[in-house]
């Protein structure tokens, strides 16, 4: 069997997905929810582990825990507030491979104790942080996977921008999992960029008609970049649809350059495009070519903070490449594939180069910078 860290830390977004009948915060989510059915469900979905709420005050017991073990070769992840070592002792017992460790309830001597009765106990932990002073800790105490939640549990506030700031700055040889309010595409990815190995998502979940379904939506499918926006209603309609990146062209000699980057939901995630040079526009991402020729390169980066966290393989400007696809997919690390993409051919480009992102606009157009409202509900429906 996998172990708990190794399988978060594999290449690509992984998940911890949550059985989590109730929220303090929320009331019942799924009171009905079988963990002998969700956990293997949960697997096929391309969960890279399990966790499990044994605490009453989210309808959980150790029993959901024997019931997942039984049923899963899935990690599992014991969740509660365990403070003591006879904690650990029945999460070991009830055949947890890890365990989650808070610390807003424990002082570094507890911590460290803890820590290393688990290790004693063959059980890796999630040590869990949610301010810069914890994440500090955490990493002081040498726990090897960090979560760092974006929920306050006193207020049962959230604060993603804090969280992703923290995402940021934990140390790269620590198995790094944002933690709480995971429920988009968009949010999973703005997680992966800031830095996370993995995501631990319950609620949205709990929700879903079919969680395993929507588990699957989280990760698997690339993500869908409606690009060349200028109007307030084809950003309404490209989220409507489902897309999860927006993108707002700021060179100032393409036919398609916006007013500025506009607002968009929290759903996706804003990406200014720009040629030549970079301006602090406010968006969530940069896509940045080079300008060559008084146009924009072929190819361009993907920018979060002002580093790369993504490559761009597009058309040459204004020129089609029939090799296009062929050299995209010998691209290594995220690729974003762009140029020429809609509904008639994205689903084979995705099947052909497997990219992370899809990147379509001029031919989603009634006029440069006019999306057509049904050409882009069908590029991102073929497309997801």
């Amino acid at each position: 069997m996998t172990r708990f860290r190794d399988a978060l830390a594999a290449p690509g977004l992984q998940a911890i997905a949550e059985v989590k009948r109730r929220s303090p915060s929320a009331g019942d989510l799924r009171p009905d929810a079988d963990p002998a059915e969700l956990a293997p469900a949960f697997a096929l979905a391309g969960a890279a582990a399990c966790s499990i709420l044994v605490d009453e005050r989210f309808g959980g017991s150790f029993d959901d825990l024997r019931a997942a073990r039984a049923s899963t070769g899935l990690p599992l992840l014991a969740k509660g507030f365990f403070t003591e070592e006879a904690h650990l002792l029945a999460c070991r017992d009830a055949g947890a491979d890890a365990a989650l460790l808070l610390l807003r309830d424990l002082d570094d001597a507890r911590a460290a104790a803890l820590l290393a009765l688990a290790a004693e106990l063959g059980l890796e932990t999630l040590v869990e942080a949610h301010d810069a002073d914890e994440l500090d800790r955490a990493v002081a105490l040498g726990a090897p996977v960090i979560g760092i939640n974006a929920r306050d549990l006193s207020s049962f506030a959230i604060d993603r921008a804090a969280q992703l700031s923290l995402v940021a700055r934990a140390p790269r040889d620590r198995v790094i999992v944002a933690e709480s309010a995971v429920d988009s595409r968009a949010k999973g990815a703005a997680a992966e960029l800031a830095g996370a190995d993995a995501i631990l998502v319950g609620s949205a979940l709990m929700r879903a008609s079919d969680p395993s379904a929507k588990l699957s939506d989280l990760l698997r499918r690339p993500l869908v970049k409606v690009c060349g926006l200028t109007r307030e209603e084809d950003v309404a309609v490209a989220a409507d649809a489902g897309a999860d990146l927006a993108g707002f062209i700021l060179a100032k000699e393409s036919p398609r350059t916006a007013p500025g980057v506009l607002e968009v939901p929290e759903t996706m995630l804003a990406v200014a495009v720009h040629v030549g040079e970079t301006a602090d526009s406010g968006a969530d991402l940069v896509q940045l070519y080079r300008r060559e020729d008084g146009h924009r390169s072929r190819d361009a980066v993907l920018l979060r903070d002002g580093e790369q966290v993504a490559r761009v393989v597009d058309l040459p400007w204004q020129e089609d490449d029939p090799s296009h696809l062929e050299r995209a997919a010998e691209v290594e690390g995220r690729l974003m594939l762009a140029g020429g993409l809609d509904a008639s051919n994205v689903g084979a480009a995705i099947a052909a180069v497997h990219p992370w992102a899809v990147d379509a606009s001029s031919r989603l157009e009634t006029a440069p910078g006019i999306k057509d409202h049904a050409k882009v509900r069908a590029f991102v429906e073929a497309a997801r």
